[in-house]
This record gives structure tokens, C-alpha cells and sequence, in this order.
């Protein structure tokens, strides 16, 4: 009697997972964006929310939680209860770089969070406003070895990809500029193209707009290659800055002790929806190149980015002062 109890037990527990898995989700899903509206982060999140609401059949929310360059909103998710209903629209910023600029960051990307899918690799475009005075990136550099620290770049704030580009280019153009972070891309953004700061380097997924738009003009992108949505636009590397590359990812993430069947049904539908034609023209047209694979293949690229932009950090000097 005791054994067919065990045995009994023994299979209940085994067969729970799959069957949360076949069932979920049952409510809404939070997406958390660590950054606030209007920046790559935020309009990629907000693209895959409206993905999974069609394939799962129950509302997938956008939240931003910002600050603290992200890790507010990964600390959050970081946090939750592992249940698939608490979701990271992730960035290299809180889940790479911040590892080495952050003293006590307050999670551990590679412990706190279970990687789901990576969703797109997007390269950032050099920016200036229509009115400085540099229509190529050789005369960017120019003009910028001309006055050391007399001209300022925007960022997406301290520790984000678009800020540590820029301190990499400084390094290897062998030009000074002044840093002004600000709480994300979209503020940012605004006040580049009013005028306020001349400089940035941003995605592509916030910028093609606005450069088709001529309220900013491209200089150069920070890809290997060139973008078919600006053919036009010569990479850094064809600018003048031989071995430059570099570009930033999103991807979505889970709670720590979400079950690895509500992780892989997640993965699932997620590949499948990216693989769609709607949805790869979509990104496409937001100048990113659609990426899937597994939660393992995220998982390492998460652990090498850690690895490459400690390199930056300490190469550059970068720090959040």
C-alpha cells in the first residue's frame, strides 16, 4: 500500500510540469521593459507582447519599470515569482555590461534569470543633428580631434550599449567627447534632435524613422555590414575606423524557477512567430536582423557579452560618476 502511494506521488510530480505547461497560460502576462517608451527596448517588447497575445490567447501586458540604466525593471523580474508570468524584454546594458560597471548589482544574469529566446541583434547608427556641421564620419572625427571635450553625446544612460560604443570609439577614433546620459533612448532621442545634444550613436530600431525623416542625419552604423535599410550609410569600419563593430540584442527572459516546460513552450511559439514573414518583415524594417535559437544559446551569448564589454569597461575607464 505504501509503495503504490510512492509510486503514485512519484508520478503526480512527475507529470505536473507538462501539465502547467499544456495549461498555461491561464492570466495575463506582464512584460516588463526596463527602459522607458520609445526606445528600442520598449517598441521590440511591445512587438513581441502583441506576438504572444495572438499565439497564447490571453493578454500580454507592457510595463516600463526604469531606471538605474535597466536594472530596475531586470531586478524586478529578477525578483518575481518564477510562474511565466513575469517576463523581461532583456537588453546587453542590465544583463551584461552592468556586471562590471555596477559594484553590487542586486541579481545575477546568469543565475537570476532563465533565458528564454534572444529575439533580434541590432546595430546602432552614428547620429548627429541636421545642423552640425559633418556630413561624413571622417569629418566627424575631424572635428572632434579639433576640440577635445567640446562637444557632448547623448546616451541611453550609463552602462548602456549606445554608452559604451561610444567610449569604444573614442578609444579607437582617438577622439574626446563629453557624456550626457539620460534615462533611456526616447528622451535621449528628443533632445538630440532638437538640438540640445549633436551626438549619439543609437539602434537602428529607434532611429530609422527619424533619419528617413531628416530630423537626424546618419553617418555611419556600427555593424559588419551595411543596412538595406540605409544602403547609403557606410558601416564605422568603411568610415575610417578599421576593426570597429559593434551592436546591441533583445531578447525575452523568465523568472528564476519558471518550469523548464513553460520556458520551452514559450521558446516555442516565440521561434515560431520570428520565423513568420509578417513578423521577420516587421523587424526588418526596424533595421534588425530577426535571431532565434535555444534558451541555451541565449544563455551563452548572455555569458560572452559579460566577458567582451568587461574588456570595454576596463579599457575604456568607463564608470557611472
Amino acid at each position: 500500500m505504501i509503495m503504490r502511494i510512492v509510486v503514485v506521488v512519484f508520478l503526480a510530480l512527475a507529470i505536473a510540469p507538462s501539465v502547467r505547461a499544456q495549461s498555461y497560460p491561464v492570466k495575463p502576462i506582464r512584460m516588463i521593459s526596463p527602459f522607458p517608451a520609445g526606445g528600442p527596448t520598449d517598441i521590440l517588447g511591445r512587438l513581441m507582447a502583441q506576438t504572444l497575445t495572438q499565439s497564447l490567447g490571453q493578454p500580454v501586458i507592457v510595463e516600463n519599470r526604469v531606471g538605474a540604466g535597466g536594472t530596475i525593471g531586470t531586478d524586478f523580474v529578477a525578483k518575481s515569482t518564477g510562474d511565466g508570468y513575469t517576463l523581461l524584454l532583456g537588453a546587453p546594458g542590465p544583463l551584461a555590461i552592468d556586471v562590471s560597471l555596477f559594484k553590487n548589482l542586486p541579481y545575477d544574469p546568469l543565475k537570476d534569470l532563465e533565458p528564454v529566446i534572444q529575439v533580434a541583434s541590432v546595430p546602432l547608427v552614428v547620429i548627429v543633428h541636421p545642423s552640425f556641421p559633418t556630413k561624413t564620419l571622417k569629418e566627424l572625427i575631424a572635428i572632434l580631434k579639433s576640440r577635445p571635450d567640446g562637444y557632448t553625446f547623448a546616451s541611453s544612460g550609463n552602462g548602456t550599449p549606445q554608452h559604451l560604443s561610444v567610449e569604444l570609439f573614442k578609444t579607437m577614433a582617438g577622439v574626446a567627447m563629453v557624456h550626457v546620459p539620460y534615462k533611456g533612448s526616447g528622451p535621449a532621442l528628443i533632445d538630440v534632435m532638437g538640438g540640445q545634444v549633436p551626438i549619439m550613436f543609437e539602434s537602428m530600431v529607434s532611429v530609422v524613422p527619424h533619419i528617413k525623416g531628416a530630423r537626424v542625419r546618419a553617418l555611419a552604423i556600427t555593424g559588419q555590414r551595411r543596412s538595406p535599410q540605409l544602403p547609403d550609410v557606410p558601416t564605422v569600419e568603411e568610415a575610417g575606423v578599421p576593426g570597429y563593430v559593434t551592436a546591441s540584442w533583445y531578447g525575452v527572459l523568465a523568472s528564476k524557477g519558471t518550469p523548464s516546460s513553460i520556458v520551452g513552450k514559450l521558446n516555442a511559439v516565440m521561434a515560431r512567430a520570428l520565423d513568420t514573414p509578417q513578423l521577420k518583415e516587421r523587424i526588418a524594417e526596424l533595421g534588425s536582423d530577426p535571431v532565434h535559437g535555444s534558451p541555451e544559446d541565449f544563455r551563452t551569448l548572455i555569458r560572452s557579452e559579460i566577458e567582451k564589454w568587461s574588456q570595454v569597461v576596463k579599457t575604456s575607464g568607463a564608470t557611472l560618476d
